[in-house]
């Protein structure tokens, strides 16, 4: 009786584990891109993350006032280095200026939780050459400064995979390029950043089951491929990042997005429900990885706010949650843990835990409860 008694406690243990951990898992990190007109103060935009339990920011260059706003935070944060070129210069000066970059925008903030350094974003061309050695000299600096536990690494648009209709035919289209980067990654415990959009290859392609792309499970859609099955497109894209890595001998670097999302309007299917949708099924996807790597993904939607002054097409200035105002730009729940679909929708949460590590107390508090009311025995009690 007692021994089974110990297994029922065990098992209700798990049970909490796994939905905390799922809950935790599920908690969305978001990109602050700031090429608008008027936005809030840094101060207000940190706080924004945290009353929606956003615990990660993206941000495209070390802006002072934003890595101020989020000392003590511990808000988990993306630093963009873009100056590629710079970093990477062969010339006396080279390594100066990395040391110079990290002194200066990294060694002030020792309360800021700075988890990756991206080395150049979507870098094309004759300059993709110099993504490596850039890498290198900030990691080097990076060491030097004691502050090794930061992971450098550059994020990739999509496009670096070759066209493949499965995810286990996927290759990198250069590998002279990504084959040693991704061995840096590899040899330094850093994952490789990728910007991936379902939304553009629905786009481009009318051929592109909408469902597919927006992460739906009622979507018709599947690919079987390799002994896996694809019921999203966001999945089929990552493997085969995944396996491009593979094809050059890279088993172990993770996959980071570093931006996602889906625009509220400008272009064919572009629409707040359709954003919704999309950002509230990743939200809940996240926590359970890919077909390939079942494991959480780690995920920063694109993006805060709408940004008005950004060039192209008129999609690109609508991939905003929220209005300049901090009002959001369509009802969106951040701690959601199930999929949604079209013409459901969920709750703003708009007051949420703030940071991760109240979900920790949270969990804590969950395994005391269980240990408390549901004592595991020896099977040597009476």
């Amino acid at each position: 009786m007692a021994a089974v008694q110990g297994v029922a406690s065990l098992l209700a243990l798990l049970t909490t584990v796994t939905l905390l951990v799922r809950v935790l898992e599920s908690i969305p990190t978001v990109c602050f891109g700031t090429n608008a007109q008027v936005l809030p103060p840094s101060a207000d935009v940190v706080q924004l993350y945290q009353s929606n339990l956003i615990d990660g920011m993206r941000i495209y260059g070390p802006d002072a006032g934003t890595l101020h706003a989020l000392r003590g935070t511990n808000i988990a944060v993306i630093v963009d280095a873009a100056d590629v070129l710079s970093l990477a210069s062969d010339d006396a000066n080279a390594s100066s200026s990395a040391r110079a970059w990290v002194l200066t925008n990294v060694q002030p903030y020792p309360d800021v939780n700075i988890r990756y350094i991206a080395v150049g974003n979507e870098v094309t061309g004759n300059d993709t050459q110099k993504i490596l050695p850039a890498m290198q000299k900030v990691k080097d600096a990076l060491s030097a400064a004691s502050l090794g536990h930061i992971k450098v690494s550059t994020a990739v648009r999509m496009s670096v995979v070759a066209g493949s209709p499965q995810p286990s035919g996927g290759a990198f289209g250069d590998p002279s390029v990504m084959g040693p980067i991704v061995k840096f990654l590899a040899a330094n415990g850093s994952p490789l950043l990728a910007n991936v959009y379902t939304y553009y290859a629905f786009k481009n392609d009318h051929n592109v089951d909408l469902s597919f792309a927006l992460l739906e499970p009622s979507s018709s859609t599947k690919i079987d491929d390799d002994g896996h099955t694809y019921t999203n497109l966001l999945d089929a894209m990552v493997d085969s990042i995944y396996s491009a890595m593979e094809k050059e001998g890279v088993s172990t670097v993770p996959v980071v997005l570093s931006e996602t999302g889906w625009p509220s309007d400008g272009g064919r299917g572009a629409s707040k429900d359709n954003a919704r949708i999309y950002n509230q099924n990743l939200v809940s996807h996240v926590g359970k990885g890919t077909p390939k790597r079942p494991v959480a993904l780690e995920a920063y939607i694109f993006a805060m706010f709408d940004e008005n002054l950004k060039e192209g097409e008129a999609i690109e200035r609508h991939f905003g949650l929220f209005n300049p105002d901090k009002s959001p730009v369509y009802s969106m729940n951040f701690l959601a843990t199930d999929p949604v679909s079209a013409g459901s929708t969920p709750q703003s949460s708009s007051a949420g835990w703030a940071t991760r590590p109240v979900c920790y107390a949270m969990l804590i508090v969950g395994l005391s409860l269980v240990l408390l009311f549901s004592p595991v025995r020896g099977t040597g009690a009476k």
